[in-house]
């Protein structure tokens, strides 16, 4: 389970000539970096100094904490996954009864392996609300970990929209395409907003 890995033995599997882990799973994992990052500023952000936005914080620590944990069982989903649509391409095609069976295998596995990388988007969406609450309120010497964030999130929901939308065409389903579609469409306002996050970061730095 990629939870209980190493670092080191997590990139080599990444590295190693099999169909999973993969660039889905490297999104989940983007995006748990980056609820960890958020979490790691909160909790520098407590004291007599930030007591006015206590509560908050707290907030956000859970919150992030949750995030970052969902982001890891999405990583494994993602592997999960991806193994089944391997293992339907290979399934029998000598007779017309088995490529029609194999085909229906296919169209179903890749509608499954899309939801992890939908379950992704919709994770960094949570992540970059949380780093857009934490950005004015947090601990000013661990800003730039903000940013990190944001960016880590912004990987995150790119890796996983190409990930949607390299299965998209052999998704038989019109209504469950539309909604994948839909999914992918929501990536380029989110990524917007962890640019804004990181720009604000960077204009504090120079200011």
């Amino acid at each position: 389970m990629i939870s209980g890995q190493t670092i080191s033995d997590f990139l080599a599997d990444l590295a190693a000539r099999r169909p999973a882990p993969g660039g889905g799973a490297t999104a989940a994992v983007h995006a748990a970096q980056a609820a960890a990052l958020v979490g790691m500023v909160a909790r520098y952000s407590d004291g007599a100094r930030f007591a006015e936005h206590a509560e908050e914080t707290s907030e956000i620590v859970k919150a992030a904490d949750r995030l970052w944990r969902e982001a890891l069982r999405i990583a494994e989903a993602d592997a999960q996954a991806f193994s089944a649509v391997t293992e339907a391409y290979a399934l029998a095609r000598a007779t017309d009864d088995e490529k029609a069976a194999r085909a229906a295998a296919i169209a179903a596995a890749l509608r499954e392996a899309c939801e992890p990388p939908v379950a992704v988007i919709e994770t960094t969406a949570e992540v970059v609300a949380l780093a857009e609450r934490i950005l004015p309120i947090g601990n000013r010497s661990v800003i730039t970990d903000v940013a990190a964030a944001a960016e880590a999130a912004r990987a995150a929901a790119t890796t996983a929209r190409v990930n949607v939308e390299i299965n998209l065409g052999g998704i038989r389903d019109d209504g469950a395409r539309a909604v994948l579609s839909a999914s992918t469409r929501s990536v380029d306002p989110l990524v917007e907003r962890a640019e804004r996050i990181t720009a604000a970061v960077r204009e504090e730095l120079v200011a």
